[in-house]
């Protein structure tokens, strides 16, 4: 019996991991400069993702590796804590990404508003393309992303004067213009990814022409590898650094559930186990922390490749890792010919795509709620930083909910003769608590009232005891006390028990 015959799928699942192979080269290398690494650290994340987590179960055809997504994150635990540290804080944030997987808390990353994931992505991409004009330019990006953006016209400023800066500029533009116009050639020539094809004729022009421009620094794949030692431990004694793991390890596993999700949309094979998936991840960013690489997660644009490519079974993530070790240990010259330039338009490109343009403006039609908090938190990681941008979109997400849930309506009968009938309905809470007294307080204080609470769906503390406050100053004023009628239970054949 032929061998090939237990892989019914090969040949698609070949071809598919030379695509997604020749897509990730210039993303894992780019995001590794971007971020403030040597350039072999994001191979190495991208092999992991293949070799690693691409055998584990989870999802079948998603691709794993350094994300555009975590790029600022990474480029500022760097800067605070060094490259040593990047090990540890990688290595943690995959021991709680396996534990989440492990306890089932994969699934309850769908909860997650979908506004705020797209205010993450839309701040992230922001902050990559305003730091990516810098390095495209050769110039030294400002530390903060509002910095970077306010300082963009005393850049293009500085560049005009440089004819260095210039050429550099042209050699990003062009990057751009490359990948954006090839989707519009023919089917033949897009066999080789838009990104990649951008790079070798950005690489052919810088050689050809002699241009004055930065490439990349090679450290050699043996060279970069550096397991974190006891002083990178150490770190974990200081507060600082937690916060850092915790943004690493909700961001990323958010980053990948949503791909999954979205993965899923694009074929027909088996459906994401996600709580598996995150043990996966988990599983991933062990490695990488102990190598002290980039962490990974699943990146949409790989796996979209991969399926497009034709990709029926994991084998096609798998091999792709193989092609990226063979490339990193065969070809690390290739890497030094690589203009910088090249990699910041190929990164100032992911960070356009990653700004949800089409969603901002649906949202703002149906719903202006939600697009408010979309802005606000992409506006918050651009003037403070990523973790405390998510956290600002999750609390407002968290009070527009609220905000919501608690509507009320106070309906008041007065047929002039007897008391004054009140009846509330909905969910009372403190939040709608003002609007509730202020309709009480102006009914008339020489009547008896009659509160009926029946309709009421759900009744807080803060209202119980601010009804019953009302109604002993009502009653003070002598007349009859006032009578609240309390929500009848609800009987116990219309309870339902849900699983």
């Amino acid at each position: 019996m032929n061998a090939l015959s237990k892989f019914p799928h090969w040949r698609q699942d070949l071809t598919a991991s030379i695509v997604v192979f020749l897509v990730a080269v210039p993303l894992c290398v780019g995001v590794a400069v971007a971020s403030g690494v040597p350039a072999e650290l994001g191979l190495v994340t991208g092999i992991v993702g293949g070799l690693v987590t691409g055998l584990m179960p989870g999802s079948s055809l998603q691709v794993s590796g350094p994300a555009a997504g975590l790029t600022v994150l990474v480029f500022e635990a760097v800067s605070e804590f060094g490259v040593s540290a990047l090990g540890v804080i990688v290595l943690i944030a995959g021991l709680l990404q396996l534990a989440m997987g492990f306890l089932k808390v994969g699934r309850w990353f769908r909860a997650i508003s979908v506004s705020v994931v797209e205010g993450m992505l839309c701040g992230i991409g922001l902050v990559i393309i305003a730091g990516q004009v810098y390095a495209a330019a050769g110039l030294k990006a400002p530390d903060t992303g509002l910095g970077k953006i306010t300082g963009l016209p005393e850049a293009f400023a500085d560049a005009l004067g440089s004819t260095t800066a210039l050429t550099s500029l042209a050699i990003g533009a062009g990057t751009i213009a490359v990948v954006v116009f090839w989707r519009r050639l023919p089917k033949a020539a897009q066999a080789v990814p838009g990104a990649l094809a951008a790079v070798l004729l950005a690489t052919a022009a810088t050689l050809a022409f002699g241009l004055p421009v930065a490439t990349v620094e090679v450290e050699g794949l043996l060279g970069v590898v550096q397991p974190p030692g006891s002083e990178a431990f150490g770190e974990l004694a200081g507060p600082a650094i937690w916060g850092t793991i915790v943004a690493f390890t909700l961001i990323a596993s958010a980053e990948s559930l949503f791909s999954a999700a979205a993965v899923d949309r694009l074929h027909d094979g088996p459906r994401t186990q996600y709580d598996k998936e995150m043990i996966a991840q988990g599983a991933g960013n062990t490695v990488c922390g102990v190598l002290g690489a980039l962490p990974m997660t699943a990146v949409i644009v790989r796996s979209s490749a991969n399926v497009n490519a034709g990709a029926k079974t994991k084998a096609s993530r798998v091999l792709h890792g193989v092609w990226l070790l063979l490339f990193a240990a065969a070809m690390p010259w290739a890497l030094a010919l690589i203009p910088i330039p090249a990699l910041a338009g190929i990164l100032v490109h992911a960070g356009w795509k990653l700004i949800p343009f089409r969603q901002i403006a649906a949202l703002w039609r149906d719903h202006r709620g939600e697009a408010l908090i979309l802005v606000v938190t992409a506006v918050s990681i651009v003037v403070v930083n990523m973790f405390e941008g998510v956290l600002i979109g999750l609390a407002l997400s968290v009070v527009k909910t609220a905000w919501e849930a608690s509507h009320t309506r106070l309906e008041v009968v007065d047929k002039g003769a007897g008391p004054i009938q009140a009846y509330l309905s909905g969910n009372a809470t403190f939040l709608r608590l003002p609007k509730i007294l202020d309709s009480l307080e102006a009914l008339p204080q020489n009547r008896p009232v009659e509160l009926d609470l029946g309709g009421l769906h759900h009744l807080d503390h803060a209202c119980r005891t601010a009804l019953d406050s009302w109604a002993e100053r009502h009653s003070a004023v002598g007349t009859e006390p006032v009578k609240l009628r309390e929500p009848a239970p609800v009987p116990a054949a219309e309870k339902v028990t849900v699983a």
